[in-house]
C-alpha cells in the first residue's frame, strides 16, 4: 500500500499539465454529482422516491446551465497546481449564478401553478456542496503540489513589508517558482500593527528578530515588499542583511506592475543610488510650473546628464517653446525623440545642433529662437582629461559661457543660470578652476554699471529687454552621471574585477540627477541676480566603502570575489571636495536645503581684460601661460597631483606686471 501511495504520488508530481477540457470535465462531472447528492440527502437516499422527482430531467438541466456559465466564465483556464484564490472565486460564482438560475426556474414554475424541477431545499444543498467540492479540490491540488515540492532543495526567503503589496509579493515568488522559494516570514516596523499576527500563515515579527530567524532558517534572500522607505532604515536593514550574507531584493512600484499584476521577473536586486539617494526635497513646484510655463526656454548641453534631465522637467510643465542645444548630434537627438514620444510638444521643441564656443552660431540660435531662460549646463567635467588639455577647458567652459552670457544680455534674456561644481570650490584641478572663472564672469556681468548696448533691431524683436538674472548653481557628484564612478564600479564587478579606487581614504559628496535638476528649477525661481546657489550634500561618502558595499549587493565578497585595487589619485584629483571657499559664508533660503553662498564680488572691466587675456591664450593653446593665468584669476587654485605644482612654488608676476599682462 505504501508502494502504491509512493507511486501514485510521484506520477501526480510528474505529471503534465491537465488539459483545459478535462478540468472543465470534472467541474461538470461535479456539478451533476452534486444535484444527485443533494436529492439523497433531502430525501433520506430513499431512492424510490427520489426518482419520482424527476432526477434525471434535474441532473441534465444541471449539465446544460453549468457548461453554459463554466465555459463563460473560463473557470477551466487556469493551471491549478499554480491557481489562486481568484481562480477558485470564479468557479464559486459560476455555481451561485447556477444556483439562482434555477431558483428562478422553480419560482417561475410555481407562480404558474406547475409542478417546479427540483424542490427549493434541494437547490440550497446543491449549492453549498458544489461550492464547497470545487474550491476544495482546487484548494488541495494546489496545496499537493506545494507540500510535495517543498523539499531540500527550497531557498528560504523573508519578506520586509507585511502590508497588501507583501501578500502579493509571497503569492508571486513562491507560486512563480514553482515553490522553488519559500517565505519564512514577514517582517515590519512595530508600529505598523501587524507584529505577532500572520498573514497567510507565515507570522510578521519585528526586524529586531531578524538574526535568530535567519541562523535557524538559513535564510538565503531578503525581499522588500515596499517602496516608502526612509532612507536610514533602508540602509540599516541592507546592512544587516549584508553582514550575513543575506541578498536583498526589491519590488517595482505598484504603477510599474504588469497590468496590475506584479512578475517575479521585474525583482531587481537592491542598487546603490537607492541607498546613496535622500528624501525628496520638497520643493516649491507650482512656482517653477507658474515661472516658466509661458517662457522660451534655452538647455545647453541638452544632451547630457543634467541637461536631458533638465528638459524632461520643463518639458513636464509645457513652456512656450523648448529649445535644446547640444553639439552631439546622437545624443540630441535620442533626446528629441525621447520628449516628443513622451510630451508630445510638436512645433513648441526646438533643436539646435551647435557649439557654444562658436559665437556666430550661438547669435543665430538666440536670434532665431529668443529665449526668455537659459539654463547653460554644456561644459567639459573629466578632471584627468582637462588636466591634459587646459586650453580646450577654457575654450569650452570659459569661452563658451561667457559667449552665452554676452548674448543673453544682448538678446535681453531674463534669466541665465549656470551649472556650476563643488570642484569650483578652492580648486585644485583645471577643470574645477576653469568653472569657477565662469562663475566670477556671470557674477561680475551682473554688478556691472552699465547696460548692455542694445540695437534697434533687437529691441523691435523683443521690446525693450530688462537687466538679465544671472544665477549660479554649485553641483556635487551626481549619480549615474556620464563617466561617475558608479557606473564604472558596475561595470568592473560584471567583469568579475578589479574594482579600482584611486585611494583609500578618498570621499564625494553624492546627489540623484532629479535632485540636482529640483534644485536648478527651484533656484531660477529664487534667484534676484548674482547669487551663487548651493545644495545641502548631506554626508559624505567614502569610495572604498561604497566598492565595497557594491560587490556585496552583487552577491560576491570583496577581496575574495572581487579584488580592490588602489591606483592612486590621478591629475587634478584631491581626497575630498569642499563646500565652501575659505573667504566664503553663506545665507539660508525659504528652504533648508537650500543656502546662498556669499562670495567675493568683482570688477567687471577688470575681470572681463583678464578673462580676455586668458581666452586669448587659449586659442594658442599655450596650456602653461593658460594655468599661470587661470592660478592669477584664482589665487586659491592650487595644484594637486598635476604637472602644474611647479607653478605654485614660483612667485608669480607682481602685481604691477599682472596689471600690464591682464592689459594686453
Amino acid at each position: 500500500m505504501i508502494v502504491f501511495v509512493k507511486k501514485f504520488r510521484s506520477f501526480l508530481l510528474n505529471a503534465s499539465i491537465a488539459p483545459k477540457w478535462a478540468v472543465l470535465a470534472l467541474d461538470i462531472f461535479i456539478s451533476c454529482f452534486s444535484i444527485l447528492l443533494a436529492f439523497g440527502l433531502r430525501f433520506n437516499f430513499d431512492w424510490q422516491h427520489i426518482l419520482e422527482e424527476q432526477l434525471y430531467k434535474n441532473i441534465l438541466i444541471v449539465f446544460i446551465i453549468n457548461t453554459t456559465l463554466f465555459y463563460l466564465f473560463r473557470t477551466y483556464q487556469g493551471i491549478i497546481r499554480y491557481s489562486g484564490t481568484q481562480e477558485a472565486y470564479k468557479s464559486v460564482w459560476a455555481i451561485f449564478y447556477s444556483f439562482f438560475i434555477l431558483l428562478v426556474i422553480n419560482v417561475a414554475l410555481g407562480a404558474s401553478h406547475l409542478n417546479q424541477v427540483s424542490p427549493i431545499s434541494v437547490l440550497f444543498i446543491y449549492f453549498f456542496i458544489t461550492s464547497f467540492s470545487l474550491y476544495g479540490y482546487r484548494l488541495l491540488v494546489k496545496n499537493f503540489y506545494k507540500s510535495q515540492s517543498s523539499g531540500n532543495d527550497t531557498i528560504h526567503v523573508v519578506i520586509y513589508g507585511a502590508q497588501h503589496n507583501g501578500t502579493l509579493l509571497k503569492k508571486t515568488i513562491e507560486e512563480t517558482s514553482n515553490y522553488e522559494f519559500k517565505v519564512i516570514a514577514f517582517f515590519d516596523k512595530p508600529e505598523a500593527g501587524v507584529v505577532g499576527k500572520t498573514i497567510d500563515h507565515v507570522q510578521v515579527f519585528p526586524f529586531s528578530s531578524a538574526g535568530t530567524i535567519f541562523k535557524e532558517w538559513k535564510i538565503k534572500t531578503l525581499f522588500f515588499a515596499k517602496t516608502d522607505f526612509e532612507l536610514e532604515e533602508k540602509n540599516e536593514i541592507v546592512d544587516f542583511c549584508l553582514s550575513q550574507g543575506i541578498k536583498v531584493m526589491n519590488i517595482p512600484p505598484m504603477n510599474d506592475w504588469i497590468h496590475g499584476h506584479l512578475n517575479i521577473n521585474q525583482l531587481r536586486e537592491v542598487n546603490i543610488e537607492e541607498l546613496l539617494g535622500r528624501t525628496p526635497i520638497n520643493l516649491y513646484n507650482q512656482h517653477v510650473i507658474d515661472h516658466l510655463r509661458d517662457k522660451k526656454i534655452l538647455i545647453t548641453g541638452a544632451a547630457g546628464s543634467i541637461g536631458s534631465e533638465l528638459a524632461r522637467q520643463i518639458a513636464a510643465v509645457y513652456p512656450a517653446a523648448l529649445i535644446i542645444c547640444d553639439q552631439t548630434e546622437s545624443g540630441l537627438y535620442e533626446l528629441e525623440y525621447e520628449l516628443q514620444q513622451k510630451f508630445k510638444l510638436g512645433n513648441a521643441l526646438k533643436v539646435f545642433l551647435g557649439d557654444i564656443k562658436d559665437e556666430y552660431a550661438m547669435n543665430s540660435m538666440f536670434s532665431r529662437f529668443l529665449p526668455q531662460v537659459v539654463f547653460h549646463a554644456a561644459a567639459y567635467k573629466h578632471v584627468p582629461m582637462m588636466e591634459n588639455h587646459p586650453s580646450e577647458a577654457i575654450r569650452n567652459n570659459v569661452l563658451g559661457t561667457k559667449v552665452l552670457a554676452d548674448l543673453s544680455e544682448i538678446y535681453g534674456v531674463e534669466r541665465f543660470l549656470f551649472v556650476s561644481t563643488d570642484k569650483a570650490i578652492n580648486p585644485s584641478n583645471v577643470m574645477g578652476a576653469s568653472k569657477r572663472i565662469a562663475e566670477i564672469y556671470c557674477q561680475s556681468i551682473q554688478t556691472r554699471e552699465s547696460p548692455p548696448h542694445w540695437d534697434s533691431g533687437i529691441i523691435q524683436m523683443v521690446g525693450k529687454p530688462k537687466r538679465t538674472k544671472f544665477i549660479t548653481t554649485r553641483f556635487g557628484n551626481v549619480l549615474g552621471s556620464n563617466g561617475s564612478v558608479i557606473p564604472r564600479f558596475k561595470e568592473q564587478i560584471a567583469k568579475g574585477g578589479p574594482v579600482t579606487i584611486t585611494h583609500p581614504d578618498i570621499i564625494r559628496y553624492f546627489m540623484t540627477i532629479p535632485e540636482s535638476c529640483s534644485l536648478v528649477l527651484e533656484a531660477i525661481t529664487m534667484g534676484n541676480g548674482g547669487e551663487i546657489f548651493l545644495f545641502d550634500m548631506g554626508e559624505p561618502v567614502k569610495i572604498l566603502d561604497l566598492a565595497k558595499k557594491m560587490i556585496q549587493l552583487s552577491g560576491l565578497v570583496p577581496g575574495k570575489d572581487i579584488e580592490l585595487r588602489f591606483t592612486g589619485l590621478r591629475p587634478g584629483e584631491k581626497l575630498f571636495e569642499e563646500l565652501l571657499n575659505k573667504e566664503e559664508e553663506v545665507i539660508p533660503t525659504h528652504n533648508k536645503k537650500i543656502l546662498i553662498a556669499k562670495v567675493i564680488e568683482y570688477d567687471f572691466d577688470q575681470v572681463s581684460k583678464n578673462i580676455d587675456y586668458l581666452i586669448g591664450l587659449s586659442l594658442k593653446n599655450q596650456d602653461e601661460d593658460v594655468v599661470k593665468q587661470m592660478k592669477r584669476i584664482v589665487p586659491e587654485y592650487i595644484s594637486n597631483n598635476s604637472i602644474y605644482e611647479s607653478i605654485d612654488g614660483e612667485r608669480i608676476a607682481s602685481s604691477s606686471l599682472y596689471s600690464a599682462l591682464s592689459g594686453m
